[in-house]
């Protein structure tokens, strides 16, 4: 599952671009990690940008779908921000919920890695409801 997960990541542009990385995959969840980039992925107070941590919420949750479901369709995501997202990289988690077979419910977590050992702080969690789709 790792290995098919990472290959639809590098097919998608945009996340080439933003560096998601897949690391970890298994029956119903899936882990990305993404660095930090200072000249790109800032919003005007220095944090990363809202935008971002939404995309890796909604990508974990659609890795994590897909991972039981195959191919899937986000048709409801949401997104809480907690704190403000500060770090030198990111990691998503996501799992899923409840799988059926017209609807899949999975939620994600967004951590922010800080220098050193200090533990990764939760700065953001969403929710999804993905669509199986043909493939």
């Amino acid at each position: 599952m790792l290995d098919t997960l990472k290959a639809i990541n590098q097919s998608a542009a945009f996340n080439r671009w933003a560096g998601f990385e897949v690391t970890h995959a298994g029956q119903g969840e899936a882990e990305l990690r993404m660095a930090w980039r200072a000249e790109d992925m800032g919003q005007y107070a220095g944090f990363l940008h809202a935008g971002l941590i939404g995309a890796m919420l909604d990508t974990a949750c659609g890795f994590a779908a897909a991972s039981v479901s195959g191919r899937v369709l986000a048709s409801h995501f949401s997104v809480n921000c907690l704190a403000p997202a500060v770090g030198r990289a990111f990691v998503a988690r996501g799992r899923v919920v409840k799988a059926g077979r017209k609807q899949v419910f999975a939620t994600a977590e967004l951590f922010a890695e800080g220098e050193g050992d200090v533990e990764p702080k939760l700065v953001a969690t969403g929710n999804a409801i993905l669509v199986p789709v043909e493939p």
